[in-house]
């Protein structure tokens, strides 16, 4: 596996965790403090969640993760402060396949 993988995961884990704490914050002025609006801040989540999906999904097929797994860490992008705790267990994890991809002989 190639360090780019990992690397794209975790800038999207960290970027759309901190997108749904502004998110979450949004929420609470709006409907708490009946000030502001959600809409913009909620469509850049939404489209910053979808990409965060599609790497995680990635990283998780290249390390060969149970399906049980995959949504556990595809739901920790919904849980404010989730993704914080979630990616370096799981850098942890992959980076070993990493080091071990690279130190692989090359086949002619």
């Amino acid at each position: 596996m190639k360090q780019s993988i990992l690397t794209r995961y975790r800038v999207m884990a960290y970027i759309t965790a901190v997108w749904l704490l502004v998110f979450t914050v949004a929420i609470v002025l709006k409907y708490g403090f009946d000030t502001g609006d959600t809409m913009v801040i909620s469509q850049i989540h939404g489209v910053l969640f979808i990409v965060y999906v599609v790497f995680a999904f990635d990283l998780g097929s290249k390390a060969k993760w149970p399906f049980g797994k995959l949504l556990w860490v595809l739901a920790a992008g919904c849980i404010p402060v989730a993704s914080f705790l979630v990616e370096p267990k799981i850098t942890r994890e992959v980076q070993p396949l990493i080091v071990r991809d690279e130190t692989a002989p090359v086949e002619a």
